[in-house]
């Protein structure tokens, strides 16, 4: 495939907007009539003129109204288990959360936010064994998500943009729901204990969160403690809430994951 340099490529595009047919360029330039063609389009998708449809404005650069109950929860489910990624063949990069098929629920809610966040763009599911992958594909998605980088989350600083930070502070319940979500549980735990000489056994209900990114899980249990919800650190990877006040709490505001329907 043949490269053309920049310079001709600007010097199209100036030609272009002086109102000179596409052929007329084409010759002039030697450049074949398709890629006149697609430069054209390219540009002006650009600038919002081409029409029908229109490419989707971002929060960020143009100021779109952005629904932020949504944006907490899909941040915590990106922070867990999302990931933006650059394929080739593609001019933008994919915003991929890969959700267990075993929470068909959590699913559905996912590619909600995902629509309420991105309301231009569509979603879809990439089967995968036992699980799924819902993608979007912006080109703003590093505008949304500046915690994107090169590596793995957890082999790089995680810290929220003040602009992400006081959505968390509105929406706190939002976002530890979206990191429970992706990367924690509601599990039942048991322990005995000795009464009148009989062993016995005591269930009670606890949550774990464990993700290997020391940063996010300060970004975790400092939103916890804004909520009042008591937690202890049992390793450098894993947050364990077992006190009855605070399961309370988290029962009321998060809840355990979406079960399978039943068969």
């Amino acid at each position: 495939m043949i490269q053309h340099s920049t310079d001709v490529r600007h010097q199209a595009i100036t030609l272009l907007r002086s109102g000179m047919r596409n052929a007329d360029v084409a010759r002039q330039l030697s450049v074949p009539t398709g890629t006149i063609g697609k430069w054209l389009h390219l540009d002006r998708a650009r600038r919002g003129e081409c029409p029908g449809r229109k490419t989707p404005k971002c929060p960020r650069c143009d100021g779109r109204l952005l629904d932020t109950v949504a944006y907490a929860y899909l941040l915590g489910l990106y922070l867990g288990d999302g990931y933006i990624v650059h394929w080739s063949g593609h001019r933008s990069p994919f915003l991929v959360i890969t959700c267990d098929d075993s929470w068909p629920g959590l699913m559905d809610e996912c590619e909600q936010a995902m629509r309420s966040v991105f309301p231009g763009n569509a979603v879809c599911r990439s089967g995968k064994p036992g699980c799924h992958d819902l993608k979007l594909s912006s080109n703003h998605l590093p505008c949304m998500f500046p915690q994107h980088g090169p590596g793995k989350k957890h082999e790089r600083p995680i810290v929220l943009a003040t602009w992400q930070q006081e959505i968390v502070d509105a929406y706190p319940w939002e976002f530890i729901r979206g990191l429970i979500h992706s990367d924690g549980c509601r599990m039942t735990n048991w322990a005995t204990r000795v009464v009148a000489g009989e062993r016995k056994r005591y269930e009670y209900p606890r949550y774990f969160f464990t993700n290997l990114s020391g940063d996010i899980i300060r970004l975790f249990t400092d939103t916890l403690d804004k909520v009042g919800v008591d937690w202890k650190q049992a390793n450098s990877r894993n947050v364990s809430i077992a006190r009855k006040a605070s399961v309370a709490l988290m029962d009321t505001h998060v809840g355990p994951k979406y079960d399978r329907p039943p068969t």
